[in-house]
């Protein structure tokens, strides 16, 4: 397992927070993860070898928000 916290640009609101926290943990390999709208960041626990940090900034982007490492 692998733990990262990346910023999270463009939340606004908690809706935003569960529609991002909703995302990441139905991403496959994902085993946690938890989104702060105060600390503007996603801190999750993933299996890197189901899943690429490539992947993860793809399915933030894809939410609609930006990835910041």
């Amino acid at each position: 397992m692998k733990k990262i916290i990346l910023g999270i640009e463009g939340m606004h609101c908690d809706g935003c927070v569960n529609r991002l926290t909703k995302v990441l943990k139905g991403l496959d390999g994902v085993e946690d993860a938890k989104v702060s709208l105060q600390n503007k960041n996603a801190e999750i626990e993933y299996d890197d070898d189901k899943l690429e940090l490539d992947d993860i900034e793809q399915a933030v982007s894809d939410a609609g928000f930006e990835a910041i490492e």
